[in-house]
């Protein structure tokens, strides 16, 4: 355990205007709150905070922080209070503390949102003070260290998960490679220490062999440079059992195929030498294709700068080479602490949000529903693996592995997003999910009329377009619902003769236990209540729905057979609707404008449109209250909707160029083509077009049947 004189001598050492007394006060403050308390390891409990400052001192943080981690348990474990720590550390030393203690006691759940709110925390607080978050990876880097203490495996790997999946990767975010690196190593120890150990013995293998000839190496690439007059340090590290174990997966090889064990990073004085060594390597050696990477030009977004190259080597062996300068090397190594914003202004307590990846955090924080959403989005958010794209201007944005055209747009700005209805790649135009590369120029064409698609949730891998994407979902849904339902009541209402008021609804939000009449209109519209429900709560004792006993089927019918000239009392209109919205299309009949039409209330899912004549309605003669009228809404021709038909075409040649060509000369579109059934004369096809209604459905069909390449014809039905 580090001594309290040690400690302030650690702090000295890089910053001759510590507060000694301060720390001083902090360590024997936090003695005395623990006093006898003891953590799984048997070690007295003061010695957690000790070390949780110890490693701190490691990344020379500034007196508070030092403070800040001797304290961050004593408010939650000890009988200390807030205001004690603020009467006697201040305001700055009391937030932070606060910070952590609140993550702290919501940490103590296990449960899957608890632990999603537990993230959501941490990010604002970070957000307000970057601090709260190196406090609290030194705290979750010294538990991992002693996390063999806890006797019980789950919980064991639940924090080894939470590990790997949260807490790496956001030192990785802030540049602190050395604590990533340590972070998942003791993680990956716990998950799979069989795999770990397997990997070390390997390692171990090859080192005891002398294939590991790292001095040789390096004296051979110190010689090559300084006779080309590049003064540089250099040494080989071996890389994580972790690291090595993610590329075995990523890439699917074995550990024999894994060329890059050993790395070897190259230091020199200026970002000239930089480049020259570059230069003088390669000219040397043999390049490994596709091994290239320039993070100087274009630095990580946790502002990482340096070159990787991969070579074969001395001794034909293939390595890996970094080369950076001093200055880089240190924010590769301490990350954000290496340029410690607070050394040059103590006031700056929102240095967190000067981070682009802290300013996309926030903005998925307010885009989600709920912690859990947050989180997941989070952590798409924090993908190591990059690519570098271009806008036209020239201005570089980084993406994540697999990012597409809308992630694109999206990382430019949220309103670009909204609004992308192409994009083009290297100058030429591509579908929205083609997957970008390394070095791709990206325009984005944009249209007012445009908003987000939900079919983009399927392809899009940033966490920030999928917030924005689903929270315009989730808008959008609840106004259908919102219309929907005032629409099914205002209909219930008067078949019952009664008026349909504010005054009315309001006696039902009690005992629905709702907050205002839009969301009682929601709940109805997404099937959660029916119609009937909130006109019996408003007048008790209304008589049930007359369409009963199987009835109902009668009535559906009755409508299709009913003449053009008899009145028919309009349904609730309804035009073209977005998948995943408030209304849906039922595949068996895909109804079109111009089909008598009626929905079936889905709980939870809204309204089911189906053609009158539909099969499927069959199954809802029992259940009357769940039955809407519809009608088309007139400006539905304009949209586009799908039919299906079964056409049964020869087998010869030309067959189906007669038959997409008769679609197309009627302004159809083929959407899909499936082949159900063939034989030496014909073929079955199920075939998806795109039409406006069913006149022009009822064209394609006659143009079909009249030609001799056509042997049948029919609308498809269930």
């Amino acid at each position: 355990m580090i001594r309290q004189f040690e400690l302030v001598e650690r702090v000295k050492a890089y910053d001759k205007f510590a507060d000694e007394d301060a720390i001083n006060k902090a360590y024997v403050f936090a003695l005395k709150a623990h006093g006898n308390q003891k953590r799984a390891s048997g070690d007295p409990y003061f010695s957690h905070p000790l070390e949780v400052a110890g490693i701190l001192t490691q990344y020379k943080l500034d007196s508070k922080s030092i403070i800040t981690a001797l304290l961050h348990d004593t408010i939650e474990d000890t009988e200390a209070t807030t205001e004690e720590v603020r009467e006697l550390f201040g305001d700055e030393v009391a937030q932070l503390v606060d910070g952590v203690t609140k993550l702290a006691r919501i940490e103590l759940q296990s449960d899957h949102s608890d632990q999603a709110e537990n993230f959501r925390k941490l990010v604002l607080a970070m957000s307000e003070d970057i601090r709260v978050l190196l406090v609290k990876l030194a705290d979750r880097l010294h538990n991992m260290r002693t996390l063999h203490y806890i006797k019980k495996p789950e919980k064991r790997r639940s924090i080894a998960l939470e590990t790997m999946e949260i807490y790496a990767p956001l030192a990785e975010r802030i540049g602190m490679q050395e604590m990533k690196n340590e972070l998942e190593d003791l993680a990956f120890s716990e998950i799979n220490p069989e795999a770990r150990s397997s990997i070390l013995a390997r390692i171990k293998f090859l080192r005891d062999e002398g294939k590991d000839n790292v001095a040789a190496i390096v004296d051979e690439l110190k010689d090559l440079l300084a006779k080309n007059g590049v003064a540089a340090e250099i040494f080989g590290r071996e890389k994580t059992p972790y690291s090595i174990w993610r590329k075995m997966q990523k890439k699917n090889i074995s550990f024999e195929q894994v060329a890059d064990v050993i790395a070897f990073r190259t230091l020199v004085d200026n970002v000239g030498d930089v480049y020259k060594a570059l230069g003088i390597i390669h000219q040397a050696y043999h390049v490994v294709p596709g091994r290239f990477r320039d993070y100087i030009s274009t630095p990580k977004g946790n502002g990482y700068q340096s070159l990787h190259t991969g070579v074969i080597g001395p001794d034909r062996q293939r390595i890996e080479v970094q080369i950076r300068t001093r200055d880089m090397n240190q924010i590769a190594e301490l990350g954000v602490a290496a340029h410690w914003q607070y050394k040059q202004s103590v006031s700056d307590k929102s240095a967190g949000r000067d981070f682009q990846w802290m300013r996309e955090l926030l903005d998925i924080l307010e885009q989600a529903a709920n912690p859990d959403d947050f989180l997941e989005n989070t952590k798409l958010e924090m993908f190591p693996d990059q690519v570098f794209c271009f806008t036209p201007a020239g201005d570089v944005i980084a993406l994540p592995a697999g990012a597409t055209p809308v992630d694109f747009a999206y990382a430019v700005h949220s309103a670009i997003g909204d609004t992308c209805v192409g994009a083009k790649v290297n100058g030429r135009s591509v579908p929205l999910r083609t997957e970008l590369a390394n070095g791709d120029q990206v325009e984005i064409i944009t249209s007012k009329a445009q908003t987000p698609s939900p079919v983009w949730e399927n392809f899009v891998v940033t966490g920030r377009a999928r917030a924005r994407i689903r929270r315009f979902v989730r808008q959008r849904e609840r106004d259908e619902y919102k219309n929907l339902g005032k629409a099914i009541l205002e209909r219930v209402f008067r078949d019952e003769q009664y008026e349909l008021t504010d005054k009315a609804l309001k006696e039902a939000l009690t005992l629905f236990t709702m907050s205002s009449i839009d969301d009682l209109f929601a709940e109805v519209g997404s099937g959660e209540i029916t119609g009937r429900q909130v006109v019996e709560a408003v007048y008790p004792g209304t008589k049930k729905d007359k369409r009963k006993n199987g009835k109902v089927i009668e009535f559906a019918r009755s409508l299709g057979r009913r003449k053009k000239t008899e009145p028919v009392k309009p349904g609730i209109p309804i035009k073209g609707m977005i998948p995943g919205m408030a209304l849906h299309f039922a595949g068996c009949c895909t109804p079109l404008p111009g089909d008598r039409i009626v929905g079936i209330i889905s709980k939870g899912r809204g309204v089911n449109v189906h053609a009158i004549d539909c099969e499927t309605l069959e199954e809802f003669a029992d259940t009357p209250e769940r039955w809407i009228d519809l009608a088309w809404d007139e400006s539905a021709v304009d949209d586009v909707h799908t039919a299906r038909l079964d056409v049964t075409v020869t087998n010869e040649p030309g067959s189906l160029g007669e038959l997409s060509t008769l679609i197309a000369r009627n302004d159809g579109n083929i959407s899909n083509l499936k082949v159900t059934g063939r034989t030496s004369e014909f073929f079955d096809l199920k075939i998806d077009i795109q039409v406006r209604d069913v006149r022009q459905l009822t064209n394609i069909i006659a143009a079909l049947r009249a030609s001799s390449a056509i042997n049948s014809v029919e609308r498809a039905r269930g």
